[in-house]
């Protein structure tokens, strides 16, 4: 299982609005990256082909999610923040034990997103209560994919 290290981007530029005139704006991106830095790094280089013109990291924040479930349907556009809590009993006590966790969702709307959450949740065997769905201003999610064909620093590392 990767364990992923979300960062909360936001890049400020100027966009030309419906009316032709030019307005600057801030739009958040999530990004997975081991470090504020490498974020930083990593953002510029996925932004930089879809913005003309000069932009800035305004700011950049960690995000705390432990799971992501993105869609590849038209449809889909908005990013949906969904907070669960996981039920667990007490083995000594017998008390039901709340842990919470936020995931977030990729979806059309909010049915969609509560579909496309408990339809991402079936694998897992622990109860859970979906305590809210709310929709993020995220533009985009760009998590890490290493390069198939990028060799490692240290080939022989795990010969010894």
């Amino acid at each position: 299982m990767m364990m992923h290290n979300w960062f909360e981007c936001k890049i400020r530029y100027e966009k030309v609005a419906e009316n032709g005139m030019n307005k600057k704006v801030t739009e958040p991106y999530l990004v997975d990256a081991l470090s504020f830095t490498e974020a930083e790094s990593r953002i510029i280089e996925e932004i930089t082909p879809f913005i003309s013109g000069e932009f800035t990291v305004s700011d950049i924040k960690r995000a705390n999610y432990s799971e992501l479930f993105p869609s590849d349907e038209e449809a889909a556009d908005r990013w949906f923040k969904c907070k669960l809590y996981f039920i667990t009993l007490d083995e000594k006590s017998g008390a039901e034990k709340k842990t919470a966790t936020n995931v977030l969702v990729q979806a059309a709307d909010l049915r969609d997103a509560v579909k496309k959450l408990d339809e991402g949740m079936k694998g897992t065997m622990a109860d859970y209560v979906i305590a809210s769905v709310t929709e993020t201003a995220l533009m985009d999610v760009y998590p890490y994919s290493a390069e198939p064909d990028v060799k490692p620093e240290f080939p022989d590392a795990d010969k010894r």
